[in-house]
């Protein structure tokens, strides 16, 4: 069973993972750029973990977005990713983006999986999402206990708003002539330390919200306290360890090139959340 196809008059695009962070936001921007939206979720029988699952949701399909649920770098993912950009091509859906992470060294082979399928690819190098503070984990931490701990120190990040990234995927998934056979780097407008971002919250909120920066190995033991199997916390310790070591501390002229405009900054996303009481405890 395939998703409903909205906005049918322009191209129809796959969405996997439609009911997640990223590609709720995608197939919201794809809608409303006129195109023919197919979710392909658990909800709509398409499975990452299950290749028979996935004919139905891409034959007759344009171009797909692709976003697996695991991180980008995981174990297996560079398998899932690359066996089904090659159904995809050989289903005629050859124009296919990957959504990626930047600076994640573990992410490579993932990306070259694609480029080796034969598609018209496009891998969007995404920075931290702003909402990462606004949903999963992250907030729970913010708003029951008024303390954010994380292994970043004091290394700054361009956060980037889930919005941008997804218009950049749009526009991706659309103009294949530019875009097709590159590597999109999107950030937001300014670096900012995590101390920086929980502090901005604890303005917006009027909360004495504080950051609590912790080394990645102690980290990924909290990790394991917290019920995270070890194979996935030591995956986590090490990816986290190279994010967060300053790699990622500029900002990409990406998001500003393809959209035309300037990013989101995480102002704005803040302003926003804090009006919507997503940090106000339960």
């Amino acid at each position: 069973m395939t998703g409903n196809v909205s906005g049918t008059a322009g191209p129809t695009v796959v969405v996997t993972g439609a009911s997640g962070r990223t590609g709720s936001r995608v197939a919201r921007a794809a809608a409303a750029a006129g195109l023919g939206v197919r979710a392909a979720s658990r909800a709509t029988g398409f499975d990452w973990a299950g290749p028979a699952t996935w004919a139905d949701s891409l034959r007759g399909a344009d171009a797909a977005y692709l976003v697996h649920p695991a991180d980008v770098g995981a174990p297996g993912t560079a398998e899932a990713v690359g066996e089904l950009a090659r159904r995809a091509v050989e289903l005629g859906v050859r124009r296919l983006v990957l959504l990626s992470a930047r600076g994640e060294d573990q992410a490579l082979p993932t990306e070259e999986a694609l480029r080796a399928s034969g598609a018209d690819w496009t891998v969007v190098r995404s920075a931290w999402f702003a909402q990462n503070f606004g949903e999963g984990p992250l907030v729970a931490e913010l708003r029951e206990r008024g303390e954010l701990v994380f292994p970043a120190g004091e290394v700054p990040e361009p956060f980037v708003d889930l919005r941008d990234v997804a218009d950049v995927v749009v526009a991706a998934l659309t103009d294949a002539e530019r875009y097709a056979g590159r590597v999109l780097a999107v950030t937001g407008p300014r670096p900012l330390t995590f101390g920086e971002a929980v502090g901005e919250i604890a303005a917006a909120t009027g909360r004495a919200l504080t950051y609590r920066a912790v080394p990645a190995e102690e980290y990924g033991e909290a990790l394991r306290g917290f019920g995270v199997p070890a194979e996935e916390a030591a995956f986590l310790t090490e990816v986290f360890a190279g994010l967060l070591d300053g790699r990622n501390a500029h900002v990409e002229d990406g998001a500003r090139e393809i959209l035309g405009r300037e990013p989101r900054d995480f102002t704005e996303f803040v302003r926003e959340e804090a009006a919507a009481g997503t940090w106000k405890p339960a």
